[in-house]
């Protein structure tokens, strides 16, 4: 069996970092959204902090602020767009239809534009 291809290698964690939990200022847990390069040759879409229990919801959080960025990256039904890959801590995002993808305090979102070809 080997290693599956779609999930990212975890990055190193510094010691004195380990562990840390973001927080807001009313004590709530916080995600992190990063959207690569290529998205944002689109749209601006700078690294965001926000506080989300989903993936659905930690997305509608940046598109309130960047609506411009939606149609990016989700269809016209809401789902994730077939050429746009959503890794939550370096696993590929599970449900594409309805991003109920859990998100632990902490957690790393990274939104990306998959490549196709052979």
């Amino acid at each position: 069996m080997g290693r599956d291809p779609f999930v990212l290698p975890r990055p190193p964690t510094r010691p004195a970092l380990a562990g840390l939990v973001w927080r807001s200022h009313n004590g709530r847990t916080m995600v992190t959204l990063t959207f690569t390069a290529h998205l944002q040759r689109h749209f601006s879409c700078p690294r965001h902090q926000v506080d989300a229990a989903t993936l659905g919801d930690a997305l509608e959080q940046v598109f309130a602020n960047q609506p411009q960025a939606r149609s990016y990256i989700l269809d016209d039904q809401g789902a994730l767009r077939q050429h746009v890959a959503v890794f939550i801590d370096g696993r590929r995002a599970q449900d594409r239809l309805r991003l109920g993808d859990a998100l632990r305090p902490g957690a790393e979102v990274h939104v990306l534009q998959a490549l196709t070809g052979g």
